[in-house]
Formats: C-alpha cells, structure tokens, sequence
C-alpha cells in the first residue's frame, strides 16, 4: 500500500508542504481545526465594510525565491504584482518630507552614491557599518553589532528590520537581520522589488493552493482539530481528533505545520520559542489617491507601512503589543489622520476594520530563535514545518514556505 502523508494544518507552511509533496508524486491528507485555509495569510469578506480583506498586510520581495517557485507551481505568479524597479517611497509625519529610495540592479550599492537615491541626510560612508551585519553571530542582538542613531538609522534600518523582524530592532536576533540583509540590500535591486497580492492574499497564494492539492487528488479536511498524539519511544502511532481516530501504518508520515504553541501542547517536550509580538493592521474601505503608490513608508507616527488596493487603503504597524488593548475607534482615527496626511486623501475618516493580532509571529530574540526546531524530529515519522521553525529567517511569508518544503524533502528522503 502507498503510503500517506498526514499535514497538520493548512496554513502556508503546510499548503507549501502539500504541493511540494505532491510534486514529488506522494499523496496527502491536510487536517485543518478550522473551516477555512490560510491562516494568518489568508482573505475573507468582513461584513463591516462589506468587502474582503486580508487578514495582515503581507509583503514578498522579488528575491524571496520558495515564494516564487511555489507560485509558479501553482500557475499564480502573475497574482503578485510590483514595480519593475526597487523603489520604495517614504514620507516623514514630522518633517513632512517625501523621498523614495531607489536600488540598483546589480550587487554593488552604486545607489549610495546618489544623494538622489540614498536616505535623505546621509553620506555613502554611513553605510559601511551595515556591513557588519552580513556576519553577525546567532547570539547577538542588532544592536551589539549596528549603531542605532542618526538618519540611516532612523530612515532606513529601523523600518526595514523593524518590519521583518516584529521587534525593536536593537533587540532583535542580528543573525535574522543578517539573512534580511543578505537576501535583499546585499544581493541588488532585483531582489527587493516588493511584490504586493492586489487582488487579496487568498487569492494570490490560497485558493491556487487548494485547487492545485484538490485537482491531484489530495484531500483537505476543515473543522478537523488534531487532540493529541499518540507516540512509541521512536514514532507516532495514533492522531487522535476527538471524534475519530487514526492508526497510522508503517510508512505513514506527520508533518506538523500548527504554531509552536500550538505545537508544543501536542509534543510537550518539544522546544519552541515562547515569546511572540503582535501585529495591528488597520483597512479602510476608499479610493486610493490618483498618485499613490502601492506601498508606501512612514515615519515618525503609529503607522509604518500603508498599501493601496483598489478600493481599499491598508496599513500595518509591527512590534505592536502597546496598541493590542487601545479603543479601536481612536486607534483607527489615528491612523487615518496620518494617512491622509501622507497621501491627501480626505481626513474624514471612511469605513474602517482593525485586525489585531496578539501573537502574530515568535519574538525575534537571540535567545528566542535558539529555540527554534528543526524541521527532523525524534520520531522517525514526524516532521515540523512553520515560520516558528529553524529556517534560518523571521516569521515571514518566505520562512513559512520554507518551512514546508523542507519537511516535505526530508519525507521524499525518508
């Protein structure tokens, strides 16, 4: 009898392992607790402004190649779109001033040398220290390898990692940052375009999933909570789901792909980070501004990252456990003012949702990513997948996918 690979969750991490392993001609059944799949990445309409919406404003970047590969699996990477250049425009709540900065294709930074392209008030000198950073240690923080003062700092650093991350940067894991930076700044301006789903999150990197899975003959099963597991000294024997049960025979594999708090109430001895951050993202139901770029940084206020879709404006604010208990009404005035403020759109505030999200991804520590698992466990037929785990990056879309191929090539070994 062909064997059967059992995924624990239909989030991203386990949908990437699905295809992955569907690739590699093996046959799954996903168990998803809930009634839709996706997870944080996901899209549903919210009766409220009566539109959809993403649950979190996600970004993937032109180098974040797991991401790509696994759209182009599922025939949907023309669902990401972006600008043909790196380009990303800010405007400084307190100054008032615009700029955008604008990366060279190749590897070398010829950027820096343009006061034109570069952060506003700094010199191509100021830059070097960055360097640091591509060979930072895993048990230090940011801030023991960077100096976190001055414009560059201010307009460059702290957003970029701050968003990566989900942490104060100096507190952050360098050798996260260190893969940020690698992968993107260091490798050029091809590898930082940013790549937005316009038409929703769903339908980007969700839905071709599902299609894909359903049309070689996998199975997804909603509103099938996994209760426990049931282990010998070197294998899991049973899946418990409350209402039924599962023996798994000889050859049967798990791949776990729920959070690690998740995951650790199912396999109490296994070490994953305990800490998390939250993220706040705020929609509003209106045009976009006729010159509004889909992506835009600010500074200098609550709002960080505001994304225009058609009929909708979004914003996310990262490391945001201090707005996680603030009145939504005031939060979403907030934010508005200093989006209009930005754009030019009307102050008067539209139709407005706030998603908030209390552990949105793991605390991006040093010592917090010590803790994270790899993929491989102590059982011979159970495998971790999710952004949780030691892939190496922060929680992101690109780690989450990662994730799963991962465990699905470790299956295709074993």
């Amino acid at each position: 009898m062909p064997r059967t690979v059992h995924i624990i969750g239909a989030g991203l991490a386990g949908l990437s392992a699905a295809v992955e392993l569907t690739a590699h001609g093996e046959t799954a059944i996903v168990h998803e607790a809930t009634d839709f799949a996706g997870g944080r990445c996901r899209s549903y309409h919210d009766s409220t402004l009566g539109m959809t919406i993403d649950n979190g404003n996600h970004l993937v970047l032109s180098g974040n190649h797991a991401a790509l590969a696994y759209l182009r699996k599922l025939g949907a990477e023309h669902r990401l779109v972006g600008p043909a250049k790196a380009a990303f425009p800010f405007f400084d709540l307190a100054s008032g001033e615009h700029w955008t900065l604008r990366f060279n294709d190749g590897r070398f930074p010829w950027w820096i040398l343009k006061s034109s392209h570069r952060v506003p008030g700094t010199h191509a000198i100021d830059y070097l220290p960055l360097v640091r950073l591509l060979w930072a240690e895993r048990d230090r923080a940011v801030g023991e390898v960077v100096r976190f003062t001055g414009p560059l700092y201010e307009r460059l650093v702290r957003p970029l990692l701050l968003a990566a991350l989900n942490i104060e940067p100096s507190a952050g894991s360098a050798a996260l940052a260190s893969a940020v930076v690698r992968e993107t700044l260091a490798a050029g301006g091809q590898a930082c375009r940013p790549l937005i789903a316009r038409d929703g999150l769903g339908s980007a990197l969700i839905e071709p999933a599902v299609r894909f899975l359903h049309g070689h003959g996998n199975i997804i099963r909603f509103g099938h909570q996994l209760h426990s597991l049931r282990v010998s000294d070197s294998r899991v024997e049973t899946l418990d789901f409350g209402t039924d049960r599962l023996t798994l025979s000889g050859d049967d594999v798990v791949i776990l792909a729920v959070p690690p708090y998740a995951a650790t109430n199912l396999l109490p001895t296994l070490e994953a980070p305990t800490e998390y951050r939250a993220i706040v993202n705020a929609h509003f139901r209106i045009e976009p501004a006729p010159d509004q770029p889909p992506i835009l940084g600010l500074l200098n206020g609550t709002t960080e990252w505001v994304f225009a879709f058609p009929g909708r404006v979004a914003v996310t604010v990262s490391a945001a456990d201090r707005l996680i208990d603030a009145p939504r009404d005031a939060l979403a005035r907030t934010i508005w003012g200093e989006v209009a403020a930005a754009t030019g759109l009307p102050p008067e505030l539209p139709p407005w949702q706030i998603v908030r999200e209390r552990r949105a991804t793991f605390a991006a520590t040093p010592e917090q990513d010590a803790r994270r698992p790899d993929a491989a466990t102590r059982f011979s037929n159970l495998f971790l997948a999710g952004d949780w785990t030691n892939t190496g990056l922060p929680a992101t879309i690109e780690s989450a996918i990662r994730s799963g191929r991962r465990a699905a090539d470790l299956i295709a070994q074993h």
